[in-house]
């Protein structure tokens, strides 16, 4: 994906962007012309189960945005799948549903691409959300996935302190058929390519925290435990099969190398906390998924400036040019900023956070 025109600020705040005085847009319902009306009927189609953000966190924020921007009388529905076939059918039950507009986080960015085209065909809008999807879509909204990568990267670097060539490396990738998993790589290797030696490193289909613990048990064998530097984990799920692999070597959670992660789970929070996990990235869904919603109804509404001041970034698929998006900036999780990121956004209560196996853990950061 090639980013055009990228403006990175830094915020942990989750702001709504009609409010961040876009070109003066309007985020009224009010604006709707008469050939579009707030009874829409919008599909947020989701890839899998095993991440639990979609649920939890993506898809209330996407409904309640767009009940808002509807005065509740849109329709929402849900839908998660596990493979790409899957998928496909529920994308298809929303196009003989006659949906006005799909939001599609694609299992597979290239095989929905006929799916995409068939939605087009119906005269259904159709945003991508959070990975690229190929085919004809008509904007795209995500975080800045190198960024992500970047801040991976960096993390790592910074906790080794003199990082040099004689460090090794693991990196555990995502899955490869999830166009953000390459960016997400690319990423973290403009950080730590030449700085690091990166002894091994594997792609996890799925995302699956099992197949990365299978993955990191390869690596001990072959590397050694007590020669990794540090572990680059795409995401926090995975973290998690890194960590089990390493403490099944024998390594003990005093002695666990850096483990960095991606999403803000919230074992992965109570891992930072503990010290197992280093830090993983926080992307503000509030941000991502209420643009997604309002770019969605303004879309559907004929409101063509609102929706091109929320999507003036500008990205490539491997099928189509310029497509008008929206990327998200993230921020890098760590024990000292828990409580001014994911505390102050609402996404976790202290009291989520610090069950009582970790209240003398939170005591000692000052998370009470």
């Amino acid at each position: 994906m090639r980013r055009i025109a990228i403006a990175v600020v830094a915020s942990t705040m989750s702001l709504s962007l009609a409010g961040c005085g876009m070109l003066g847009a309007s985020g009224s319902s009010s604006d709707a012309t008469p050939t579009r009306r707030d009874d829409l009927r919008i599909a947020a189609l989701f890839p899998e189960a095993t991440n639990t953000r979609y649920k939890d966190f993506d898809y209330p924020f996407i409904k309640a945005k767009v009940d808002e921007l509807t005065n509740k009388k849109a329709t929402t529905s849900f839908e998660n799948a596990d493979d790409e076939a899957t998928q496909s059918q529920q994308m298809q039950k929303a196009i003989d549903d006659k949906v006005d507009g799909i939001i599609l986080d694609a299992v597979d960015s290239k095989k929905i691409a006929s799916m995409v085209k068939r939605a087009k065909e119906a005269g259904i809008t159709v945003i991508a959300y959070d990975r690229l999807a190929e085919g004809p879509i008509d904007a795209y909204v995500s975080f800045d996935n190198e960024l992500v990568g970047e801040v991976q990267g960096r993390s790592i670097t910074e906790a080794l302190g003199s990082a040099s060539t004689a460090d090794k490396i693991v990196m555990i990738n995502g899955s490869p058929t999830d166009p953000n998993a390459g960016q997400f790589k690319a990423g973290a290797l403009n950080e730590l390519s030449g700085r690091v030696t990166i002894a091994a490193q594997y792609d996890t289909d799925k995302w699956d925290p099992v197949i990365a613990q299978a993955s990191m048990t390869k690596a001990i064998n072959r590397i050694g435990k007590d020669n990794i530097a540090a572990v680059y984990s795409a995401n926090d799920s995975m973290a998690g099969g890194v960590i089990k692999a390493l403490e099944a070597a024998g390594v003990s959670d005093a002695d666990l190398p850096p483990i960095t992660g991606q999403d803000a789970e919230l074992p992965a929070v109570r891992r930072i906390i503990t010290g197992e996990q280093y830090m993983t990235v926080y992307k503000p869904y509030p941000s991502e998924a209420e643009a997604a919603a309002e770019a969605m109804v303004a879309k559907l509404q004929g409101r063509d400036l609102q929706f091109e001041a929320l999507t003036r970034d500008q990205v490539d698929s491997a099928t189509q040019e310029n497509i008008p998006s929206k990327l998200v900036t993230v921020v890098a999780l760590k024990k000292s900023n828990i409580k001014s990121t994911i505390v102050a956004d609402g996404i976790y209560k202290i009291s989520d956070i610090c069950t009582a196996p970790y209240k003398t853990a939170c005591n000692a950061i000052g998370l009470n």
